[in-house]
């Protein structure tokens, strides 16, 4: 409830107003990464404090496993010593998901069902790339740390059966994608049930860290250096 179980509620109100508004919800847009203010350094100084503060609470979940003596290194694979096959399983699962997803969101858009998305909105300044990565980058430790490694080791000290695990964890990625539609929903839903899974199978959250951070990146900085005529097109 201090991050994504917040977000997950905001997302719910989110998608409501957009259903109840006078434009149907494939014409209406989400948009993330947007500018906060029309000064550079200060949109820059507001930029960096929203990434810093979101991962406040990944800081929380690490002190709350270390209190009772759960290690995150070990129990969540939160390290830096198998970096080949973080790296190898990352970029796989980014594949194996991400080009699936964007026909997702294509055919969701189609279909009526999602919001047109806008995956970056910040004004043309030098410093946009390096905030859309550092944004990737806070997006994936917190969601992966909070959704798949915190919340899953929790829910099975309280006995809960894996399968009731993976959907809990995937049910929560899902909703707090809500506010761009329902095919967001459905798509964030199904990495979830694979993140989910993948994790209970190997003990590590690193690989899923750097599967997100390259869908995100791809997403943000791909989005910001297109030419308006090729976005346009798509």
């Amino acid at each position: 409830m201090l991050s994504l179980g917040q977000s997950a509620i905001y997302s719910v109100v989110s998608l409501i107003a957009k259903l109840t508004a006078d434009k149907p919800l494939s014409q209406q847009a989400a948009v993330l990464n947007a500018s906060q203010s029309p000064r550079p350094y200060l949109d820059l100084v507001y930029q960096l404090l929203g990434i810093t503060f979101d991962l406040i609470p990944v800081a929380l979940v690490l002190y709350l496993l270390i209190r009772d003596h759960i290690s995150p290194r070990h129990e969540l694979g939160l390290s830096a010593d198998r970096q080949r096959f973080d790296w190898g399983w990352g970029t796989l699962l980014a594949a194996c998901i991400g080009i699936p997803g964007l026909l997702l969101v294509y055919v969701a858009k189609l279909l009526g069902i999602n919001a047109e998305i806008v995956p970056a909105a910040l004004n043309p300044v030098w410093w946009a790339v390096p905030v859309l990565i550092l944004s990737a980058i806070q997006n994936a430790v917190l969601e992966e740390v909070i959704v798949v490694g915190y919340l899953m080791t929790r829910l099975k000290q309280w006995g809960m059966s894996a399968t009731a695990i993976v959907i809990t964890s995937a049910v929560l990625r899902g909703s707090y994608h809500l506010y761009q539609g329902f095919g967001a929903f459905i798509g964030n839903a199904v990495m979830g049930v694979v993140f989910a899974l993948f994790f209970l199978r190997t003990k590590r959250v690193m690989p899923l860290i750097v599967a997100h951070t390259l869908l995100d990146v791809v997403a943000f900085v791909g989005y910001s250096l297109l030419p308006d005529s090729w976005l346009s097109w798509l």
